[in-house]
């Protein structure tokens, strides 16, 4: 089957990950869990937290740094910043601007997307349309994420969740057949309450009201949600395939969404893709919301699992409802 010509590639992946590391042992200390059943349910062993004085634009500027170093680029090279977080440092200005005077990015247009976990290959899309315009030579896409921020450490349910991390990619015109192939995004705003923060925004503003109900914290319908995403996940790896003209035997390798060992075996069988060609990196980190499919795609080309030519397909779910696929040629 003929794969289509690509008018924008990934030139390089870069990825930050704090030092501590929170086990699941660690958190049987604090919740009325176990390590057992964390791992039955979710697969996470672990995960890791930034310390309180790191933010997300940090984080990202770490990813990004490394990501540029790769590409042999400065960052008064770099045209546009496109940031997918769901855990900005501050509500104004954008993180993008943050990690744009923290990298000196001087002529670049900066922004945040809000997509939850799905960001990173919508953020892949719109940099796509930047480039392909004609309206920017170089764009740097971020995922940058402090879940930990945001949790309820007092809720066992979503508390063993998350974890924080941060992944970018240089992308820039296409050259030689590599680059997005297609993609496939969609939202539906309809199931936004099954995983939402209540409070804490323009609607329901922080209060001491807010803060002892610890309603701007995440909270999640967890069966619903589940469902939701098991079928979504599905559709996007089925659409992104299709808009290639691929099948799942012309996959390299998956790389889903890390929230859940069950989700990304149910999206691995959906794909057609056996799991010894899926990248699973859940149990170390557990959810670091957008920036699980970019830290894991770098890990992977790092590691030598996949490299130039390799067929990558991407899927993601998240908070909106949003989801999303991508398939890619490194």
């Amino acid at each position: 089957m003929r794969i289509p010509k690509p008018g924008v590639e990934i030139v390089s992946t870069g990825r930050w990950l704090p030092d501590q590391v929170v086990t699941n042992f660690d958190l049987e200390k604090e919740l009325d869990t176990s390590d057992e059943w964390i791992r039955e349910r979710t697969g996470i062993r672990e995960r890791r937290i930034a310390p309180d004085d790191v933010g997300a634009a940090e984080m990202g500027a770490g990813a990004a740094r490394q990501a540029m170093e790769r590409a042999g680029i400065h960052a008064g090279e770099v045209d546009v910043i496109v940031v997918s977080t769901a855990t900005p440092d501050r509500l104004l200005p954008s993180t993008a601007c943050d990690i744009q005077a923290l990298l000196g990015a001087e002529n670049a247009a900066a922004y945040d997307i809000s997509a939850a976990c799905s960001g990173f290959i919508y953020g892949l899309t719109i940099a796509e349309g930047h480039l392909m315009s004609g309206r920017a030579e170089i764009a740097l896409v971020i995922s940058a994420e402090k879940m930990s921020a945001i949790t309820d450490w007092e809720d066992r349910s979503t508390a063993v969740l998350f974890g924080d991390g941060a992944g970018a990619a240089v992308l820039k015109r296409a050259e030689n057949g590599r680059g997005l192939l297609s993609s496939f995004i969609r939202s539906d705003g309809t199931l936004a309450e099954l995983l939402w923060r209540p409070a804490g925004g323009a609607k329901v503003p922080m209060s001491t009201q807010v803060l002892e109900e610890r309603s701007h914290l995440v909270k999640m319908a967890g069966r619903e949600v589940f469902k939701a995403a098991v079928r979504s996940m599905a559709e996007a790896s089925d659409q992104a395939l299709l808009r290639a003209g691929l099948t799942g035997s012309d996959i390299d390798l998956l790389i889903p969404h890390q929230a859940n060992i069950r989700i990304i075996e149910s999206t691995a069988r959906y794909a057609d893709v056996p799991m010894d060609k899926v990248y699973v990196n859940v149990d170390r980190y557990g959810n670091m919301s957008s920036a699980a499919v970019p830290v894991a795609l770098d890990e992977a080309i790092e590691k030598g699992v996949v490299g130039p030519g390799s067929v990558v397909l991407t899927a993601a779910f998240g908070a909106g409802f949003t989801w999303s696929g991508m398939t890619i040629r490194l």
